[in-house]
């Protein structure tokens, strides 16, 4: 049995992918600043890992000296790690902490390092997706094998149109016929799987279906049960609302321009996976419809 360490092992990728690796053999040591928050059931219907991890690694990845030591012992290492919402700063978390990871996983002599990345990083413009390429760069470089996904999105990207869609008003990008193939983490995880080994490579993938903005409004109107009105944003809208935030401070600059990238760029990449976003859609609609009866 081969040990491979997770890192971000409590995000919404980072849980589905512990679960998958523990399916098929592997022993997993699981990095994540709680245990207990990691043994509940995680974001946008994300798998507790109560069950599937078999050695826990408690601590900040922030901290070099957390860190340093954490691949003893370890075959290979897996890092969906990254930050998108919180607080902390791309660049300490993405970049460096993914960096450290690196080194240590070095002197450790693992036989591999997967590395979840986004698709289009090297083009981005946001510190988010500069940190991811920055650290993708590096590890292209490194003497350990070394596997790079780039998913298109997540199913957890686009849920936010339900919330529209349920109060009757969707906001489209600036061109509602962007394609994009957000992929479910289960899915991923499965493909991150399926390339974990001894040879190098990088990969673009997306979900079974590629969807305009237009269609994936369409597919939550009709999970919502509603028939709602559309809103286009033109582009001089979406780049003052980025102007704005970045007023507002460093952070929320740079989210804003991550989500503006996200929003106006074609991502589709290799076709993966069985589950399809209406059904997604479906299940967050019936889910919610049960919390207001309850």
């Amino acid at each position: 049995m081969e040990t491979i360490l997770v890192a971000g092992a409590t995000g919404y990728l980072g849980r589905h992918l512990v679960v998958e690796l523990a399916r098929r053999g592997f022993a997993v040591r699981a990095v994540v600043r709680s245990r207990e928050r990691a043994e509940r059931l995680g974001p946008f219907g994300s798998p507790s890992l109560a069950a599937a991890v078999a050695e826990w690694a408690e601590g900040e990845v922030t901290d070099p000296t957390f860190v340093a030591g954490l691949c003893r012992g370890v075959t290979r290492v897996a890092s969906a790690l990254g930050v998108t919402r919180q607080k902390a700063s791309p660049w300490d978390v993405d970049f460096l902490a993914n960096l450290h990871l690196l080194q240590d996983a070095e002197r450790e002599a693992v036989r591999s390092f997967l590395y979840v990345n986004v698709m289009h990083a090297a083009s981005g413009k946001s510190l988010i997706l500069r940190a991811k390429a920055a650290f993708a760069a590096v590890l292209e470089r490194s003497p350990v094998a070394h596997q790079i996904v780039n998913p298109s999105g997540y199913f957890s990207d686009v849920g936010e149109f339900l919330d529209m869609a349920r109060r009757g008003l969707a906001v489209l990008p600036p061109d509602p016929d962007v394609r994009v193939a957000p992929i479910h983490g289960e899915d991923l995880a499965r493909f991150c799987a399926d390339r974990i080994g001894d040879t190098s490579g990088s990969w673009d993938v997306g979900g079974p279906d590629v969807l305009t903005y237009r269609q994936i409004v369409d597919l939550a109107f009709a999970a919502a049960g509603r028939t709602g009105r559309t809103l286009t944003m033109p582009a001089a809208l979406l780049n003052g609302a980025v102007w704005t935030a970045s007023r507002l401070g460093e952070r929320p600059g740079d989210l804003a321009t991550f989500f503006a990238e996200g929003l106006t760029r074609e991502a589709v990449g290799e076709s993966y996976g069985g589950h399809r976003l209406a059904d997604y859609f479906a299940s967050l609609a019936e889910g919610s419809a049960v919390r207001s009866e309850g």
